[in-house]
């Protein structure tokens, strides 16, 4: 188990720039399956999730050619279904939320697919309903062992059709457009999510000779093809690192400069993080946050109750970077209630928090009321555990901003979403070793 060492209280300046983007990645990877032509893609982040997909896709068969940093072609021409009931496929799959998402291109390509129930944070439940239920409306036939945790879907031909998902889920309808680019005849998908991540997906498999409409919004239509062929495609950045970065130059009072964040797919974040009253200055396709020495001030709402921060499917504020605006929150001068709508263990962290000295109150596994310091009062250092990636950004963004040298175990948590944060993070002048 890793260890980052933090000795926090420093000021930061510089530069820094998003990796690309872990939940577009783990998308648009499992979409080579699709065809067996060459697809080269860009702007790969070299974190744990991303390469286990990768070496899963290399031992079921996919030629890899690394072209340079974070970029590769793949070539799917000879892929191996036999390891899909292998005991090493149910081991590697497990380790990995975003296997789930093989299954839809393993399905319209060769009429199965496969997975042991997956892994990921331990953030509360994350079924899988709408993946298998999108699948059987297409013409797919399920099956479970529930002493394996194994998951099964066979047909030999999908034919489309309408459906109505029962939640806007990212993955899922990722994972119903892969299946459903390959199917006859056309399917139609209403409250179908609308991510910018989702809409590089729709577009890539456009390129590839899909017919998908409606890309952006919540009525995604395909138009079945008999086949699709390679293409090239380049990864936005991370939108949740770029918040990550936002929150750690106010905790820190350092004046940072993001580069090349793709402003038009940043949706409501610049707006949610100034109304914790951090200043955010736009500077061509750059975001520029000035050192906030005297605080930052959470808004009411117009009638003066108390500023609720909710998550929400796209265009509402991602549940990914909650946790990251609840730190950010305990040295604001005001409060606020960060409602956690989706997942019910991720507020979980806040007893961290608590040992470091901010004042929250865990109203249930939902919500949390933040008290700000407004920095007259900071931040003690302490010793913690990663519980999950997000979580453990937060945890380390507080370490940054506290006094004396915290302890963070469990890193690995860290490593699978964020890109050598340690040596990114000391070339804009952080305190942080790892050990």
């Amino acid at each position: 188990m890793g260890t980052f060492r933090i000795e926090g209280g420093h000021q930061l300046h510089g530069e820094i720039t998003p990796q690309g983007a872990k939940n577009e990645a783990l998308q648009i990877l499992c979409a080579v399956l699709l065809t067996p032509q060459a697809v080269t893609i860009h702007n790969i982040p070299d974190i744990l999730d991303v390469n286990k997909l990768i070496g899963i896709l290399e031992d079921l068969g996919v030629k890899i050619q690394k072209k340079g940093k974070g970029s590769y072609t793949f070539r799917a021409d000879e892929v191996n279904l036999g390891y899909l009931q292998s005991e090493q496929f149910k081991t590697d799959g497990r380790g990995l939320r975003g296997s789930i998402m093989l299954v839809g291109p393993l399905l319209a390509r060769f009429g199965m697919g496969y997975i042991p129930k997956p892994g990921g944070d331990k953030i509360g439940r994350r079924r899988l309903d709408t993946h298998f239920e999108g699948f059987v409306k297409l013409g797919a036939r399920f099956r479970y062992n529930r002493e394996e945790h194994f998951y099964g879907v066979e047909a030999k031909k999908l034919k489309g059709t309408y459906m109505l998902l029962d939640e806007a889920s990212v993955t899922g309808t990722a994972n119903i457009v892969m299946a459903a680019v390959l199917a006859e005849g056309t399917t139609t998908i209403y409250n179908a999510a609308c991510e910018p991540y989702l809409q590089q997906l729709c577009r890539m498999l456009n390129r590839m000779g899909a017919k998908i409409s409606g890309i952006g919004s919540n009525l995604l239509t395909i138009e079945g093809v008999t086949s699709l062929g390679g293409t090239e495609h380049r990864m936005l950045p991370d939108m949740i690192e770029i918040g990550s970065w936002i929150g750690l130059a106010a905790m820190t009072r350092s004046e940072l400069t993001i580069k090349d964040v793709s402003w038009e797919n940043l949706g409501l974040i610049p707006s949610v993080f100034a109304k914790l009253g951090i200043t955010l200055k736009k500077s061509g396709d750059d975001i520029v946050i000035p050192a906030h020495k005297k605080g930052y001030e959470i808004q009411n709402f117009i009638d003066g109750s108390i500023l609720t921060i909710a998550d929400a499917p796209w265009p509402g504020l991602t549940p990914d970077l909650l946790s990251i605006i609840l730190v950010v929150a305990t040295q604001a001068r005001g409060e606020v209630l960060i409602h956690q709508k989706m997942f019910e263990s991720r507020l979980f962290f806040v007893d961290k928090l608590l040992d470091m000295g901010a004042k929250v109150i865990l109203c249930d596994p939902h919500r949390a009321t933040v008290i700000g310091h407004d920095f007259k009062s900071t931040l003690k250092a302490t010793t913690m555990v990663s519980p999950d990636i997000r979580a453990g950004v937060s945890l380390l963004i507080a370490a940054l901003s506290a006094r004396g040298t915290s302890t963070i175990h469990n890193i690995e948590q860290i490593d699978r979403g964020y890109e050598a944060i340690d040596t990114r993070l000391r070339a804009i002048g952080a305190k942080i070793t790892r050990v």
